[in-house]
């Protein structure tokens, strides 16, 4: 067996730690999931006790309790494909956090990003300009207007502390409503007519734009998988490596922990909070346009009363990550996986389709404690290295007596 100095050795790893505290949060929300289906069978004359265990299978399965293998792979691609947004907005929430700032402002900085990303893709006629062209300068203005909209609430929390929070908030609404009257004055421009979705735009597949597949679509048939996943993680791996490995990430790290002692030290505070709000905009705007420009999705253009889910859901996604840009791919893909799941859940089973979305938001919820229980696991850590160093060694102190005898028989 092992010791509790053994155990807390184990536990020295910042990345153990990081792990151990998603696994306990993942694993408790099961549990409270599993007891929130067995207590509903007691209300439910037709349903079993049984059903509640195999209902909480077909949630962990995720696309793999789909049933046939091709709708495996279904599920499967569109589970990666929803992926995608949610990977950055969870970087984008991530960062931020990183940075000691909380962007609560995902959600304006989505709707943004979307806008810009449509306009230009519907706007620009592929005839006279490449679909490749429009696809890079309809992703780099939905890009850059989210890095716009996210400098806002840095900005006032740089040069007049005002909580980056309560700005947020204001924003998320302001290009909720922004977004609104943008489309809504456009006419039947940009609206999906065709289809007579009168509330959506068009997919951005009907002016010829659409994000490469390179066979995706194929492997994984009938989803809207294509390559947008691959360029999520590969923007999660270079965040990874400028917060950890280069000078402007340990400003922007150093800023979050202690503002004035950055400012001590000779960096540009005011700078790097804008900054850092900025970048976290562009993330999630990159996000939004990776949706959009699928070229198989439409996107709802009233949006003054709701704000997008993944905005919001890119909180827990960067918690259960405990902000690790790497950990956020995983996390994100863990999300999709049992939100495939519990879809499944109510088309197998006898519950209805309300319980699902209990369920992952019961998982969603645990995730939120995820940085007390590393907390817990590091003081754990360091009362076992205080232990170690309060008693001296067993030789040591045999030495100390042999040389007190020694000396009284001198």
């Amino acid at each position: 067996m092992k010791t509790n100095n053994q155990k807390a050795g184990f536990l020295e790893n910042a990345a153990v730690r990081s792990v151990l505290a998603a696994l306990i949060c993942i694993l408790g929300g099961l549990v409270v999931g599993l007891i929130v289906l067995v207590l509903l069978t007691a209300f439910a004359e037709d349903i079993s006790v049984a059903e509640a265990f195999s209902g909480i299978v077909i949630v962990l399965g995720g696309p793999f309790s789909g049933g046939s293998t091709q709708d495996i792979l279904f599920q499967m691609g569109n589970m990666l494909f929803q992926s995608t947004p949610l990977i950055l907005t969870g970087l984008s929430v991530a960062l931020a956090f990183n940075t000691g700032l909380f962007n609560i402002g995902a959600p304006g900085q989505y709707l943004m990003g979307a806008m810009g990303a449509l306009l230009v893709s519907l706007s620009i006629p592929t005839t006279a300009v490449p679909a490749a062209i429009v696809w890079i300068l309809a992703l780099l203005t939905g890009t850059l207007l989210g890095v716009l909209w996210g400098a806002i609430p840095g900005f006032f929390k740089a040069r007049f502390n005002v909580n980056e929070v309560i700005v947020c908030i204001m924003t998320n609404w302001i290009a909720a409503n922004v977004v609104s009257w943008v489309f809504k004055s456009t006419g039947d421009r940009f609206i999906n007519v065709a289809e007579t979705k009168i509330n959506f735009i068009r997919k951005t597949a009907s002016n010829g734009v659409a994000t490469a597949t390179l066979g995706l679509d194929k492997l994984f048939a009938g989803s809207y998988m294509d390559i947008s996943l691959f360029l999520a993680v590969l923007i999660a791996v270079v965040l990874y490596v400028v917060m950890n490995r280069t000078t402007f990430g340990y400003e922007l790290k150093a800023c979050g922990f202690n503002k004035n002692a950055s400012k001590y030290a000779g960096m540009n505070e005011q700078r790097n909070i804008i900054l850092s709000m900025a970048i976290a905009g562009g993330l999630a705007a990159c996000g939004a346009a990776f949706w959009c420009l699928n070229g198989a999705q439409d996107f709802k253009w009233d949006t003054y009363l709701t704000l997008p889910a993944d905005g919001f859901n890119g909180i827990p996604v960067a918690l259960l990550a405990s902000n690790n840009p790497i950990g956020v791919i995983f996390s994100a893909i863990f999300l999709k996986h049992i939100t495939v799941g519990g879809s499944n859940l109510a088309a197998q089973t006898s519950f209805n389709e309300y319980v699902s979305p209990l369920i992952i938001a019961v998982i969603i919820y645990f995730s939120s404690f995820s940085k007390l229980i590393k907390d817990i696991l590091a003081r754990r850590v360091t009362r076992a290295q205080h232990s170690r160093t309060a008693a001296p060694p067993p030789d040591r102190e045999e030495s100390k007596a042999d040389g007190d005898a020694k000396t009284k028989e001198e």
